[in-house]
């Protein structure tokens, strides 16, 4: 790991009020960030359950196209859990989410001593949305911010895209990657006139270690010419690897901060998630130069290492400053919070 010069939980589920009375905010996380003039913008993941609890019976909500959330009711017993986020159906074998997620802006001022003001509210509203979006990930191409986020349905996990102009209205594109498919950022910039996506496709069928890979489009829309980019190589990235913050470009290259996970045998267990580090080439991104093959960063703090999924740091936005670069991510499923790391040693750890 490399030294943190600075680390501060900047909002969690007491600072947010539910979408409705019937629920309860158990996270506020994973954050796509962006710098717009004099403020710092984050469109954050806020995962919602049910209160009320019936004896015997498990609640899974959902979304219906009409933008009402409802909870399905179920016998307990014909459901086990996989782990904190996820249930399996005893009978079909298929999977339900334990809360349901959707998007909100907030926006800081610079030296504001005020906290976190409210902004946009993105809500699930169509079919492939139904058990909600989740992770977000933000980056200005142009004079467009662009967004990717997770759309979660009985058909899977895919994603989607959407666009903005000022990060308070907020257009959709539809899904751009198929399920099962997430973790996707992209680019600031065309490479070869053809915009560049990292992106983790999450097979049933494990022919290899986790896997990112990046892909081309002529208009954001439509992607192709997929290559794997990078395999997990060490224990503490050996049960998933994906994609993290939006590539910033530096002197050296593109510097990509990914995620890892730690393979737990223990039954619904989730192992510790770490953040890592990719030098890709800057003509050629495809091409890595160089990785850290140890995290940059491990949950240490007590806010990273206890909430609804324990021992988690899930990086997913990056803002540079002069020698310094603030990453911003997820803690424990549960707060956000944002460190900072000189360049340097990040470079440093990379061989």
């Amino acid at each position: 790991m490399i030294a943190r010069i600075s680390e501060r939980l900047l909002i969690c589920p007491a600072d947010l009020e539910p979408s409705r009375d019937e629920f309860e905010v158990i996270g506020v996380f994973n954050p796509g960030v962006v710098r717009i003039r004099n403020e710092v913008v984050m469109l954050v993941r806020v995962a919602e359950k049910p209160v009320e609890q019936r004896a015997g019976f498990i609640g899974l909500p959902r979304w219906e196209i009409d933008g009402e959330c409802v909870v399905d009711w179920f016998p307990e017993s014909d459901w086990i859990s996989v782990d904190p986020r996820v249930v399996k159906s005893t009978s079909t074998g298929l999977l339900r989410l334990t809360s349901v997620s959707h998007l909100r802006v907030f926006r800081k001022r610079d030296g504001s001593s005020e906290g976190w003001l409210p902004g946009a509210v993105f809500l699930p509203e169509t079919a492939t949305d139904e058990f909600g979006i989740e992770d977000p990930r933000i980056t200005k191409i142009d004079e467009t911010y662009w967004i990717t986020y997770v759309a979660v349905s009985r058909e899977g996990a895919a994603t989607s895209l959407a666009s903005s102009d000022d990060m308070v209205t907020i257009k959709r594109h539809g899904l751009i990657f198929c399920p099962e498919n997430k973790d996707v950022v992209l680019f600031p910039q065309q490479i070869d006139d053809q915009y560049v996506a990292l992106h983790r496709p999450n097979p049933n069928s494990h022919f290899s270690p986790p896997q990112v890979w990046i892909a081309r489009s002529p208009d954001l829309l439509h992607w192709g010419d997929h290559q794997c980019l990078y395999r997990g190589q060490a224990g503490w990235e050996s049960d998933r690897v994906g994609g993290g913050t939006p590539p910033l470009l530096i002197e050296e290259g593109w510097l990509h901060l990914y995620h890892g996970s730690r393979r737990d045998e223990r039954e619904g267990h989730v192992g510790e998630y770490s953040v890592g580090a990719l030098l890709l080439d800057r003509d050629n991104p495809a091409r890595v130069l160089a990785r850290s093959t140890q995290p940059i960063m491990r949950p240490m703090s007590e806010f990273e290492r206890n909430g609804f999924v324990p021992r988690v740091t899930f990086p997913t936005a990056a803002i540079e400053h002069d020698d310094l670069i603030s990453v911003f991510y997820g803690a424990a499923d549960t707060s956000t919070g944002v460190v900072c790391f000189a360049k340097q040693d990040i470079l440093g750890a990379l061989n």
